[in-house]
């Protein structure tokens, strides 16, 4: 027994301590996956289990200027994320074919860092996504791929954090800021009220675009396969196949919301009557995720 006990210590320490990127390592909620996956697994079970049944009694909360706030703080974060990605690493240093992290504490390495970090407690933050929609009783909002996003982007942004806070890896969360930027002002716009119905003609060509960012990913990803240049390269067994699920998820999503044209008629009606009540944080069934 004592024996298996320091299996799983040394393995836990070589796992979380020696593998992981001092610099970020100590940061809250990077040390250890607990705090993480308990959050995550709090998230699904108020998703799943609790949250519908404490509603199911109750009238659906309103919440539309904590809904406009949200999601302007959301737009706020995201373009913040945008303008760090390109003008620390992607506009000025950074290689579009392949880029190592620089694991140095110079000003300009720990200023990406933070950014991934930043960027994965904005991805936490984006769980409120899925409680408005439970406390809104929008339940079907919450879909396969808005359950798998909200959970999988945590988690991958969690590991770039702890292992890898630059490099390659980063262009993807800097794409997915852009995309958030418009997604999030479109939510913003929705749950300000009707008056606001004019401006969201274009709700369809947000999936476009979160369709093209995992194109894009998997391009990108994919060169690495290609060149050498530190960054790891068992990396693509994760972000490839990913790239891949997503995308089928969201070209399913956009063909079945907007592929037929009797559909996408009968789907327009229904949104414009929801429009009505502002529609939300950033589904990903009435967008999009995510993200």
């Amino acid at each position: 027994m004592a024996l298996s006990n320091s299996s799983i210590a040394k393995t836990y320490n070589r796992l979380f301590v020696e593998l992981a990127d001092p610099r970020t390592n100590d940061w809250f909620l990077i040390k250890s996956p607990i705090p993480g996956l308990t959050i995550i697994g709090l998230y699904l079970y108020f998703t799943l289990k609790w949250g519908p049944r404490y509603m199911a009694d109750k009238k659906p909360f309103q919440l539309q200027k904590t809904l406009v706030v949200y999601n302007f703080i959301q737009v706020f974060a995201s373009c913040w994320l945008f303008y760090e990605g390109l003008d620390a690493g992607w506009l000025r240093t950074y290689s579009w074919k392949c880029q190592p992290v620089d694991s140095s504490t110079t000003p300009e390495a720990m200023r990406i860092a933070r950014g991934v970090y930043i960027y994965f407690l904005a991805k936490m933050s984006e769980l409120l996504d899925t409680v408005f929609f439970v406390i809104r009783k929008k339940d079907r909002q919450i879909t396969f791929l808005h359950l798998y996003h909200h959970t999988v982007m945590p988690m991958i942004s969690w590991g770039a954090t702890k292992y890898y806070p630059g490099g390659h890896g980063t262009l993807i969360g800097v794409i997915n800021s852009f995309v958030h930027i418009i997604m999030y002002t479109y939510y913003m716009l929705a749950a300000m009220g009707p008056q606001y119905q004019r401006f969201l003609f274009w709700k369809r060509y947000i999936t476009t675009l979160q369709m093209l960012q995992f194109c894009i990913a998997f391009l990108h990803s994919s060169q690495l396969l290609f060149y050498e240049c530190g960054y790891p390269r068992w990396s693509v067994v994760f972000t490839l196949p990913n790239s891949i699920f997503f995308y089928y998820l969201f070209y399913d999503f956009y063909y079945k919301a907007y592929g037929k044209p009797e559909h996408r008629k009968n789907k327009d009606k229904k949104e414009n009557g929801s429009i009505q009540n502002g529609i939300a944080n950033g589904s990903i069934k009435t967008e999009k995720k995510d993200e």
